[in-house]
């Protein structure tokens, strides 16, 4: 089996159009497979130059196969299954900028760069006051770091207005786009940098809000060697996916201009209201998985195919679902329905073993945005709370505070390190966690009942409940 790399797979060299924040599964399985399809298909003619974001990431893997790796996607299509492999070389660099600047500097001023895209997960674009970088050190937050490439790029170019950027993050947080330029338009002011700076990130620079849809379960483990021999490679970035894919780009003319992936036939969508595609996206696909994780998870089972396919959590999952999801976004009963079936058959892809626990990472910043509006809107709607939302919030509490490995920032971890070892009351705990404003932007103890019911739950499953015990007919 021979190495990956441009010897044995040679490639054509494409000019840097892409700079890339995130080296992670989705990214490479998602906005470089769309990349490296439109240079095929539509002449893009596009290289991408990936950053790694934070201190411990993945270019070294990257570089060790000359930024070569396989995409394999796989699904249902018309009710039947369906693999494509296929090697994605449109990556021209990976670069680790904390080994170094003099790459990242030079790259970020090259005259071919037009588009910046980042994942940094919903916690990645934030402004924090005490963001004060030493000269020659990467500011600690993406912002910031964003702030100091535009600043280079600013003053490579002494302010010239076309050498502006086009912005296409795609953390998954509302008005993605609006909030990273509002946190670079701070750190200038924060910094003191010139007005004229600020300026020219305001009018020349263009920011889209976006929305992302594709699962990715990532490096195919149980099945890597099987792979390997079938593309004849010994490659250690293959990474998996399911076929469906959806970018919705809310965006100017320039934006679509410098990346004109709706024109390369993928399912991709420029509109100036991305709102309604948000709401049944993050509310049924991502809710329904956030939900299922704790609940899946401390009920014995793994994978996300194994949670819908379960007679008693697979019928939670469906009710949340069409029950108290569905009913609080504003579109036609027929289509949510259509398109929650639609999530359903994506669960149940045979080729993907979607594990729970990867899912699980940072699932309490997750709960806030994927599902706790579905559930004040049932409430205010209903005048009574959604009970399976309700219990699948207190799964979440139970299963931090388990013995399951969390995955999440240090301050959450530290905070239910420091309540578990207190051996609070069911009730001291709900009331605890429910005032932290920090995480649910509010004191949640307010909402009426809330407390009491999940009060009520975390005594039954302290007790031994199962979700046998409360899953009924009809939550």
């Amino acid at each position: 089996m021979q190495a990956l790399n441009k010897n044995t797979a040679p490639t054509t060299p494409l000019p840097i159009k892409i700079l890339q924040f995130g080296e992670g599964n989705f990214l490479r399985a998602f906005a470089d497979w769309m990349i490296d399809l439109m240079n095929e298909s539509h002449d893009y003619n596009g290289g991408v130059a990936v950053v790694q974001p934070i201190a411990q990431g993945m270019t070294d893997m990257l570089r060790k196969q000359d930024n070569l790796y396989h995409h394999i996607y796989r699904g249902l299509q018309n009710g039947q299954a369906t693999s494509e492999t296929r090697l994605i070389s449109c990556i021209q660099q990976a670069i680790n900028p904390f080994e170094g600047r003099s790459g990242y500097d030079q790259v970020i001023v090259a005259d071919s760069l037009e588009v910046v895209i980042s994942n940094t997960t919903e916690a990645g674009i934030v402004f924090k006051e005490d963001d004060f970088p030493v000269k020659g050190k990467l500011a600690a937050t993406f912002p910031g770091k964003v702030t100091q490439l535009l600043w280079t790029r600013y003053e490579h170019y002494e302010g010239d207005q076309s050498k502006g950027l086009k912005f296409i993050p795609v953390e998954l947080i509302d008005k993605n786009g609006e909030k990273l330029k509002e946190a670079i338009l701070n750190y200038a002011k924060l910094w003191k940098l010139p007005a004229a700076f600020s300026e020219w990130v305001d009018h020349h620079n263009h920011f889209a809000n976006t929305l992302v849809d594709r699962i990715v379960p990532g490096y195919p483990r149980d099945e890597v060697a099987e792979i390997q021999k079938a593309v004849g490679y010994e490659d250690n970035l293959i990474v998996s996916s399911e076929i469906f894919h959806l970018w919705v780009i809310e965006g100017s003319k320039e934006i679509q201009a410098a990346f004109p992936a709706d024109q390369a036939g993928l399912n991709v969508i420029y509109t100036k209201d991305l709102t309604p595609y948000r709401v049944r996206k993050v509310r049924i696909l991502n809710g329904a998985h956030t939900s299922m994780v704790p609940v899946g998870l401390l009920n014995g089972l793994e994978t996300v195919k194994e949670t819908v396919e379960d007679d008693v959590v697979g019928q939670f999952v469906r009710q949340i679902i069409f029950d108290e999801i569905a009913p609080t976004i504003d579109l036609p009963k027929d289509e949510l329905e259509a398109y929650a079936e639609e999530v359903l058959e994506r669960f149940k892809n045979p080729y993907i073993r979607h594990e729970l626990k990867s899912i699980a990472l940072n699932s309490i910043s997750k709960y806030k945005v994927r599902v706790l509006p579905s559930l004040l809107d049932s409430l205010n709607a209903n005048k009574q709370l959604p009970e399976g939302l309700v219990l699948a919030f207190t799964h979440l509490i139970k299963l931090y505070l388990s013995d399951f490995e969390i995955q999440d920032n240090e301050e959450v971890k530290t905070f239910f390190a420091t309540l578990k070892a207190a051996n609070p009351s069911a009730s001291e705990i709900i009331t605890t966690i429910l005032a932290k404003a920090d995480y649910w932007d509010q004191d949640l103890n307010k909402t009426d009942g809330l407390a009491e019911m999940m009060t009520r739950q975390l005594e039954m499953l302290n007790d031994g409940a199962t979700i046998s015990d409360f899953v009924t007919a009809k939550i």
